[in-house]
């Protein structure tokens, strides 16, 4: 359940960002990479696509030198990171660029990545291509004597990128790139409860 509401927010922020920059992705570099690729080959500039993904990319590395694997209350680092991190989107929103402030928005799509890495293995929440390939996958099992369900939980992690992003481009039609504080405020709520909840399932 945590993975689809962090995949929720993931959805909501990527929305906010696509919004305001005019089609570009803070958390979806499949996204990124078509338009860089797309803008080489037409002469067009480069320099958004680039900068958001190495800002993803420096979210992936930071996560993973801030909490690596085995440190205790590992997640909650993660989160408190992806926190601060869409916090300083929203305080930079309207005083640098736009790119800027999406910049740190992706940053923090790339740490919230690595809330549930471990061992080198990752659980995507903030793209669905390999998660929609998963629910045909197991649909086909289903289908052929497998487990009824085993798509499920997969199915809902694609639900929650969709609900996020109705919510998110809901949310930027009122407020603009202050919508990010929204993401900022549920990052730091997750941080915080993270522990507690997986305690309680585990009990």
């Amino acid at each position: 359940m945590i993975a689809v509401l962090l995949s929720a927010l993931a959805g909501y922020v990527d929305s906010v960002g696509f919004i305001a920059s005019g089609g570009y992705f803070a958390s979806f570099m499949s996204g990124n990479s078509t338009r860089l690729g797309v803008a080489i080959a037409g002469g067009q500039v480069i320099g958004i696509a680039l900068a958001l993904i190495g800002a993803f990319l420096s979210g992936v590395v930071l996560a993973t030198l801030v909490a690596p694997a085995g440190r205790p209350r590992r997640r909650m680092r993660v989160l408190l990171l992806v926190s601060a991190l869409l916090a300083a989107a929203a305080v930079s929103a309207g005083i640098v660029p736009v790119t800027l402030t999406l910049a740190f928005a992706a940053c923090a799509m790339g740490a919230e990545n690595g809330v549930f890495a471990e061992g080198g293995d990752t659980v995507g929440l903030t793209y669905m291509t390999g998660t929609l390939v998963k629910v045909g996958q197991r649909i086909a099992a289903a289908l052929t004597g497998g487990p009824r369900w085993g798509w499920v939980p997969h199915a809902l992690l694609w639900l929650g990128l969709i609900g996020g992003g109705v919510t998110g481009g809901l949310t930027h039609g009122r407020f603009g790139l202050s919508a990010l504080w929204a993401a900022a405020a549920v990052a730091l709520a997750f941080a915080l409860l993270i522990d507690p909840i997986e305690r309680a399932a585990r009990d």
